[in-house]
């Protein structure tokens, strides 16, 4: 489903959905997951208000894992405190 909407349509519905988000008392329910998928599936989108902009931030999905550098990958290195070493 494509939907054709205007700059702003797509504000007006972005705002809608951070203020559900920011209201609900509930973080961590399936209805605010729901919300927040369907936030990240906007993407970026330009011309909006400072103020929108910081609350999209807020909400958006975290950035993906880094990558392990080659110091971290090599298995002989010496574990990191808490691990404990192979046998």
């Amino acid at each position: 489903m494509i939907l054709d909407l205007t700059d702003e349509e797509t504000r007006a519905l972005l705002n809608l959905l951070v203020e559900a988000l920011d209201a609900d008392r509930y973080p961590l329910s399936p209805r605010v997951r729901v919300l927040r998928a369907i936030l990240a599936k906007f993407g970026a989108v330009g011309g909006l208000s400072p103020d929108l902009e910081r609350k999209l931030r807020r909400h958006a999905p975290p950035s993906p894992a880094r990558l392990p550098t080659l110091e971290e990958r090599d298995p002989a290195r010496s574990p990191r405190q808490g691990r404990r070493p192979r046998r």
